[in-house]
């Protein structure tokens, strides 16, 4: 099999060119430019530690929030800096005072690392983790929309929600969602780990409880760069998970706010602070910008999708308007579909050591299959998903 050739834009990353990179969904791939600027950010800190993080830290912290809040719309006051999106749902779930017999809505397309943490306060509180079961093959959003509003009963506190899913790649109704759910007084915690740079996103006209967001994924920030943003009568409610200097600072409450989730401690702050260089330069690649950017990689993703349920003989799971840059589509292997694990699944070991195809097999218990996962990013090209479609027609 002769190796497939890879997007025009593909120079601006240091991807392995031995591999065919099919899985920036994972963690991301941050191009050149941006791990230039960290170095850069890195050099003025350990230049003088100490002037970098009493005089140019705050203005560097305060410029980030200030672009990703643009970027989302979004009131800058709500906006802090947690290392992912899996630490921004705990920290909302961990700082909520839930009472027995409370339920949070988590349908099973969810993240598992966050399915994890509502059982975890559930537990611990007595309340309930209400899991909603929604097939992979949906005629559309609305059977989306009515199976998980259905869930809601006047016990129903929080849902957790995703806009693009991780195990199944469906992009979910979360608009809607969030505008009923919220009208019925269950608050949002708008999962978007993919969500800034895949899906269009306005913080302010969605005005979920809660939003928590990675820039390392679709924006290609350095690793470790996310997001929690907290709607103005909810800020009072949530602390963050290290408690430290903040706690006994004497400031107004913006400010203490502020403080509480900018100091938990030392640490690097340069990933946070590449945000505004990433945001500006992915931008510049294309003309048209960001929303070229999206446009691109959802076409390139259906396409992909549809090469590979062609090879496989089968259809697509959901319309293409619940398609975003990730796609999922059923494979059927041989053995039980088991637990996720840190080797990672044989199949997609096989796939990287025979052919050098970086792809994930998500082993999805829930729903008792396994999902082949594609990603769209500019450093793809078309010719990656059929010879992708060639090894899988070789290997099942």
């Amino acid at each position: 099999m002769n190796r497939p050739r890879k997007g025009d834009l593909a120079e601006h990353w240091t991807l392995d060119p031995n591999t065919v990179f099919l899985n920036h969904g994972s963690f991301g791939a941050t191009p050149a430019a941006i791990m230039d600027e960290q170095r850069r950010i890195r050099a003025l800190m350990e230049k003088d530690p100490v002037r970098f993080f009493e005089r140019e830290n705050i203005g560097l912290w305060d410029d980030a929030r200030r672009a990703l809040s643009e970027f989302v719309n979004a009131d800058v006051d709500g906006m802090v800096f947690v290392s992912n999106a899996t630490q921004g749902i705990n920290t909302v779930l961990r700082s909520l005072r839930l009472q027995p017999g409370d339920e949070i809505i988590v349908p099973d397309h969810s993240y598992q690392a966050c399915w994890n943490a509502v059982d975890f306060v559930t537990e611990r509180s007595g309340a309930k983790t209400v899991v909603v079961e929604v097939p992979f093959r949906v005629e559309g959003p609305q059977e989306v929309l009515d199976i998980i509003m259905g869930a809601v009963t006047d016990r129903t506190v929080l849902a957790l929600i995703d806009t693009v899913t991780s195990p199944t790649g469906m992009r979910m109704p979360f608009e809607e969602l969030t505008l009923q759910l919220q009208s019925r007084g269950v608050d949002v915690l708008l999962d978007a780990a993919h969500g800034p740079g895949i899906v269009p996103l306005d913080l302010s006209e969605l005005a979920p409880a809660y939003c928590t967001g990675n820039c390392h994924k679709w924006l290609c920030s350095p690793k470790g760069s996310a997001f929690l943003h907290i709607r103005e009568d909810r800020k009072h409610l949530v602390r963050p998970l290290n408690i430290s200097h903040g706690a006994s600072f004497e400031g107004d409450a913006q400010e203490k706010f502020e403080f509480e989730f900018a100091w938990p401690g030392t640490q690097d702050p340069s990933a946070w602070m590449c945000i505004p260089k990433a945001i500006e330069y992915l931008g510049d690649l294309v003309e048209g910008g960001w929303p070229e950017i999206m446009r691109r990689n959802h076409a390139l993703a259906i396409e992909g999708r549809g090469i590979l349920c062609e090879a496989l003989g089968t259809s697509p799971p959901f319309p293409d308007s619940m398609v975003s840059a990730l796609a999922s589509v059923e494979i059927t292997t041989e053995g039980e579909v088991g637990p996720m694990s840190l080797e990672g699944d044989p199949f997609h070991n096989l796939l990287l050591d025979e052919y050098g195809i970086q792809v994930p097999v998500m082993p999805w218990r829930h729903h008792g299959v396994r999902y082949i996962r594609i990603s769209a990013q500019l450093y793809n090209h078309q010719d990656e998903y059929r010879y992708l479609a060639e090894a899988l027609g070789r290997s099942l």
